[in-house]
């Protein structure tokens, strides 16, 4: 049994150490930055196309923890892989209010504008970038103050959208889903629950021919809907559920739990990747999910376990 002497000296080392954790999660993991590196080769992939696709989600802009400098840094690291193209996977607003400075869509998506591949820039929204948009809550529909100001810099966004591109003479699809939890439950509205904007088989529904396709999504909740005929689906979100131990999250925002918290998934043959974003949502804290870019090259070498991304640290 302890003594008196021995359980305060106990206490306080616990209390110390308690302290550390929580100033290295909240003043230094979540100003890290790594690139999660996957490959991956799904069944219905065509031989010969070879993509590289960079990912960034959740960037979470505002002051001091995902400023415009910031933003910049991880642009020039995004361009620096080379990828063949990067997407955008939603959720550019601050999302918690423990900032100093609120950043303007015009400064963050400015800052976005300097991502630069050779088959272009494409983005979807995030529940966040709804849920700030009084505007766009009030009516219902879009675009959002953040689609326009990616749109005035050139940034392609796609809402229940499907395009068409081509790398090195075979054509795939990158596919758009509109967000699953865009509208927040609004009496004066008459809106009494929580509303999506999401329309899986009416976006599927734009693609024209057997070209694979590229499904983002913000929310990984709708993988169990995906079909088949989608080669990929690249999601956000969850951040991973910012603190992670051991291969399991405490808190996921998601219905499935820790089911699709991270990384790459693989369910009846159909592949996800759910990235572990950038930047922090309801509090600045991360432990063990470092904010990261998602690097994935699809149709080359051998699939790796899906819970062992190839990490590789950066400068924050």
């Amino acid at each position: 049994m302890l003594t008196r002497r021995e359980f305060f000296k106990f206490f306080a080392y616990t209390a110390l150490a308690g302290m550390s954790l929580g100033g290295y999660a909240i003043a230094i993991e979540p100003s890290r930055l790594s690139v999660a590196r996957y490959r991956v080769r799904p069944r219905n992939w065509p031989e010969g196309l070879s993509l590289r696709i960079a990912a960034l989600a959740d960037l979470h802009a505002c002051e001091p923890w995902m400023n415009v400098q910031r933003i910049r840094r991880i642009v020039a690291q995004t361009n620096s892989l080379k990828p063949d193209v990067i997407v955008l996977l939603g959720d550019y607003s601050t999302g918690h209010r423990y900032t100093s400075a609120q950043i303007h869509s015009r400064d963050w998506s400015k800052a976005l504008s300097g991502l630069n591949a050779p088959l272009g820039v494409h983005a979807i929204l995030g529940n966040h970038d709804w849920w700030d948009d009084l505007t766009a809550q009030k009516t219902g529909m879009g675009p959002t103050y953040g689609q326009r100001a990616l749109e005035r810099h050139g940034i392609n966004v796609l809402h229940n959208q499907a395009r068409r591109l081509d790398q090195q003479g075979t054509g795939f699809w990158v596919a758009g889903l509109g967000d699953q939890l865009a509208l927040t439950p609004n009496r004066q509205v008459g809106r009494r629950r929580w509303q999506g904007l999401d329309d899986l088989p009416g976006t599927l529904a734009q693609v024209t021919d057997d070209a694979p396709v590229l499904l983002l999504a913000h929310e990984p909740d709708i993988f169990p809907q995906v079909p088949d005929r989608v080669a990929l689906t690249l999601c956000g979100h969850t951040h991973g559920g910012q603190v992670r131990i051991m291969g399991y999250s405490p808190v996921v925002p998601s219905r499935y739990g820790n089911r699709y918290t991270y990384g790459h998934v693989i369910e009846q043959g159909r592949h996800m990747i759910v990235s572990g974003g950038l930047g922090c949502s309801i509090v600045p804290v991360r432990f063990g999910m470092p904010p990261e870019i998602t690097l994935v090259e699809i149709g080359t070498g051998r699939l790796r376990d899906r819970s062992s991304p190839v990490m590789e640290s950066l400068a924050g």
